[in-house]
């Protein structure tokens, strides 16, 4: 089974809803959720968006003709996830919930109640790119399908109350010692990490895939060195479940004292099963305001050629990545925001 996104111009009146559950239905479809995401036209339809599971021997074309031959207007199908699948007020509420214990975090939680992904105004996009405005804040926001006026307008009141939790809370909350909504709406408790954190780290390390390990140590040695656990344990910051038993991500700052101006080495590792929910993006955004405070005026680091995970993240945490290949590796830069007086 495949799960595709499809958008109907529904007109308001008796009957039409039936008649678009009987036409997927006839095309030996099957829909699992459906919710309005447009505004009404000019003759009372409003577009409606349902997710559809389409049976693999199925084209999707048979589907788009089952509904139009209902004269129902088919005006977008492409591919879901399953991971879509969450009630989208629940969804809302989990994401008003997170901007309000960090406003930072409002620009992911636009992109994730869009499904839309942040972009650089400057840099090549595909698809529909749209400018949101909240106060000072302005976020790009692109996706394959168009947005729908009353999308945006959820969004912008998202956006809006980063924008007054803001200035109601001046004062940035302390990156540690705190409790962080994911987008998922599971939460995990961020601390500064200890001496006697070792075990928590190395059986984080152990948990992780070759995959996730490789990407953030080039090796994917299942075990720690001791100096490697160390190395871990130094000005990091720790993720851990609520209760305290497990961490389930770590991150690190590693200023060089050397590099003029001041640059920092920030790395971050996110158990597989946790990946996916936006605990990377908080992690290296608190480590981003760490160094800032700190006055490094930009993070580095080193990934494969084939990872391309950590520009994303860098790009996901509001910043500016730069590459250059050296060698086997491809060596990263981004410029960090000056600090606010």
């Amino acid at each position: 089974m495949a799960l595709w996104r499809m958008h109907v111009e529904l007109e308001d009146r008796p009957g039409r809803l039936g008649g678009l559950a009987s036409a997927v239905g006839a095309a030996g479809c099957n829909i699992l959720s459906l919710h309005v995401v447009g505004e009404p036209g000019d003759d009372g339809a409003v577009t409606d968006e349902l997710l559809v599971q389409v049976p693999e021997h199925v084209e999707p074309a048979t589907l788009v003709d089952a509904v139009e031959v209902a004269g129902i207007p088919c005006t977008l199908l492409v591919r879901a996830d399953a991971t879509e699948l969450s009630d989208p007020a629940t969804t809302a509420l989990a994401l008003a919930r997170m901007v309000a214990a960090d406003p930072g975090s409002a620009p992911s939680a636009v992109a994730t109640m869009l499904r839309a992904r942040l972009v650089d105004p400057d840099g090549p996009s595909t698809g529909d790119v749209h400018t949101l405005r909240g106060g000072t804040q302005q976020i790009h926001v692109a996706r394959p399908w168009p947005f729908t006026a009353t999308e945006l307008s959820r969004a912008s009141a998202l956006l809006e109350l980063a924008t007054q939790l803001a200035m109601r809370t001046p004062v940035r909350a302390p990156a540690a010692d705190r409790t962080l909504l994911l987008r998922d709406g599971s939460e995990v408790r961020l601390r500064a990490a200890g001496p006697g954190d070792g075990p928590l780290v190395a059986a984080l390390h152990a948990r992780c895939s070759p995959a996730s390990r490789r990407a953030r140590f080039l090796n994917p040695a299942p075990r720690l060195r001791p100096d490697e656990q160390v190395a871990l344990l130094d000005s990091a910051l720790l993720a851990v479940t609520v209760d305290g038993g497990s961490a389930v991500g770590v991150a690190n700052l590693t200023p060089d004292p050397h590099v003029r101006p001041v640059a920092a080495r920030a790395s971050v590792l996110v158990e597989d099963t946790w990946q996916g929910r936006g605990l990377g993006t908080a992690l290296l955004r608190r480590m981003a305001d760490l160094a800032v405070e700190q006055g490094v005026v930009e993070l580095v680091g080193t990934a494969r050629p084939d990872d391309v995970g950590i520009t994303r993240l860098l790009r996901r945490a509001g910043l500016r990545p730069e590459a250059a290949i050296s060698g086997t590796e491809v060596r990263l830069r981004a410029a960090l925001p000056a600090p606010v007086a």
